[in-house]
């Protein structure tokens, strides 16, 4: 990318590990269905295919909508909304399901924080990464890429 990132290289997350599989039908035969294990973040206006058709499940307990991101140059932390995932480094197949893990650029809304880009305007979607496992602590811990 264009910024220096503070976790350059992070352990890859195999499938095994990020997904479950659930089987269903009758006889539960049918495996091709499969659960994120992982924290995950979902748009507003996010909503579910029917659950026939729903090939990646992901646990409304495990999705995030704010993470705390701390501003390098003023080493204070804020909570910021979450406005979407740009890149995970495992998979780009994690990016588009919108997994969070360690390592991930994830985009968070800064326009509360009054930062303004050289040309005089509101900055308002500025990119951070996450610096912690959230499945393991619960939330979403991030440092902002300046």
């Amino acid at each position: 990318g264009k910024w220096e990132v503070p976790i350059p290289k992070v352990k890859p997350v195999a499938d095994d590990e990020m997904f479950k599989v659930m089987r269903t039908g009758s006889k539960r035969n049918k495996a091709w269905k499969r659960v994120v294990t992982k924290c995950t973040f979902v748009g507003d206006g996010f909503t579910r295919k029917a659950p026939k058709y729903e090939r990646f499940i992901r646990p409304t307990g495990l999705r995030m909508k704010k993470a705390n991101v701390t501003h390098p140059e003023l080493k204070t932390t804020f909570q910021l909304d979450i406005l979407g995932v740009k890149k995970n480094p495992s998979s780009s197949l994690y990016t588009n399901l919108g997994v969070m893990t360690k390592g991930t650029i994830i985009e968070v809304n800064v326009s509360e924080l009054g930062l303004v880009t050289t040309s005089g305007k509101v900055a308002w979607g500025k990119m951070a990464q996450v610096t912690n496992n959230p499945e393991l602590d619960g939330c979403v811990n991030a440092v902002l890429l300046v």
